[in-house]
């Protein structure tokens, strides 16, 4: 971008004038480099010195704020150039209409969709893939279809893009059948399956469980000239370790390496995963120090999961070790690794520990749901202390967290073992009028 700006600077010393294409390239440039702040200054600047700019400009600036998450900003500038009559075409509204489906705001994204068509702005098939998307997102899959029979109607022919959310979607619901059906129409029309719908097919048939025909999708792959990618590779180690059939993900991901294809942080976070929950602990370290040094960074789940097995095969204290670890780098805790971690020290024999990290995090603002208190309470009960447990569950009514079914059924319980009847009768009336039984 340097060179890029010093070739600028010389066409402007020999008094010539940059073209709208040249001002083009250059926001282009800093956009896919990130700095989309540093676009929009200098779409001031120019704008500033009197250069003027088109539907081409904006729609750079627009898909560089979505690709950042700054949607909102993006409908802002819509809006402007509106007011400067620079009619937005149909690659502006787009692009806003996906980064919204992206974030589940469907609604506003049909809202766009009928500004456009109001304005004669015609929706195109990327326009439509994108409502689709947005509506297998959030669990409409018949309105998703409703605007595949609209395209059709008005002679948009659905790219293999669209038809593979399709089959991902038709999956998710178990309608195996139908997603076969849209094969065949891609099939049918000439589309040649590309890895994008291989790895839906291959995900679809995990989720459904039908494993054969996952491993048949993947390896004829190849024959059909398709070359697995990074995410169908994780599909397939990610389904294999739901199965519990981790020899056969760890083989995979072997392959990956001498491929020389570099694994993602979905593929590290899944295998990480299946050797956690098959309690394979010992080869984990190694994928950990394997992801520093490719700077792939953990994610809190992969922490969640591997606190999660430390916990139940009673390394404590490296779970301890691990938890500290996580704070101390700055990766935020969700409510899923306090609980995580308490509910396996109370469990280990550990509530004097468990009581230490659940008071330091109630200290430092750590958000504690339902569920973590009842692990509280849970351990308190199992160790005799139920008086303790009564108060916690007073504190636990005060920080807004109301105690639930299981919260009543652990306390009611303990004080019959007890011999506490009067006690337990009184919770468990507590419980009725609260119409939790």
């Amino acid at each position: 971008m340097t060179l890029a700006f010093s070739v600028v600077g010389k066409i402007l010393k020999l008094r010539h004038h940059p073209t709208t294409i040249t001002l083009n390239t250059l926001m282009k440039g800093l956009c896919l480099k990130g700095e989309i702040k540093k676009a929009l200054h200098f779409h001031d600047k120019v704008l500033a010195q009197g250069f003027k700019l088109d539907e081409i400009s904006y729609g750079i600036l627009i898909n560089g704020m979505c690709k950042i998450g700054e949607t909102r900003a993006a409908i802002q500038l819509l809006r402007m150039i509106e007011g400067r009559s620079i009619k937005p075409n149909v690659i502006v509204y787009s692009i806003i209409i996906d980064s919204l489906c992206k974030d589940n705001l469907v609604n506003e994204a049909c809202d766009l969709y009928s500004e456009m068509v109001v304005r004669r702005i015609f929706p195109d098939v990327v326009t439509y893939t994108s409502l689709m998307r947005g509506f297998c997102i959030i669990d409409q899959l018949n309105k998703a279809i409703g605007l595949l029979n609209d395209m059709v109607l008005k002679n948009i022919n659905p790219d293999i893009y669209t038809y593979g959310i399709l089959i991902d979607a038709l999956f998710k619901e178990g309608k195996v059948k139908e997603a076969r059906n849209v094969l065949a129409v891609i099939v049918k029309t000439c589309f040649k399956p590309d890895v994008i719908v291989c790895s839906a097919l291959i995900d679809g048939y995990f989720l459904v469980n039908e494993v054969k025909n996952a491993k048949h999708v993947f390896y004829t792959m190849t024959q059909m000239g398709i070359s697995p990618d990074v995410q169908c590779y994780s599909i397939m180690i990610h389904g294999l370790c739901k199965i519990k059939r981790v020899d056969d993900a760890m083989n995979l991901f072997k392959e990956m390496h001498h491929k020389n294809m570099a694994p993602d942080t979905v593929t590290y976070t899944s295998l990480i995963d299946g050797l956690c929950k098959s309690g394979r602990i010992s080869y984990v370290w190694g994928l950990i120090d394997e992801m520093h040094d490719t700077g792939q960074s953990l994610d809190v789940i992969t922490y969640n999961n591997l606190i999660d097995a430390l916990c139940k095969n009673r390394h404590l204290d490296k779970a301890i070790e691990l938890f500290n670890k996580m704070k101390n780098q700055g990766i935020r805790l969700n409510v899923y690794t306090s609980t995580i971690l308490l509910d396996g020290l109370c469990k280990g024999g550990k509530l004097k520990i468990a009581q230490q990290v659940f008071r330091d995090l109630l200290t430092k603002g750590y958000c504690l749901n339902a569920h973590t208190y009842t692990v509280m309470i849970d351990g308190l009960c199992k160790e005799g202390s139920l008086d303790e447990a009564l108060v916690l569950r007073s504190n636990m009514e005060d920080s807004g967290c109301m105690p639930d079914a299981v919260t009543f059924e652990i306390m009611i319980r303990a004080f019959f073992e007890e011999d506490e009847n009067d006690k337990a009768e009184k919770l468990f009336r507590e419980m009725i009028a609260r119409g939790l039984l």
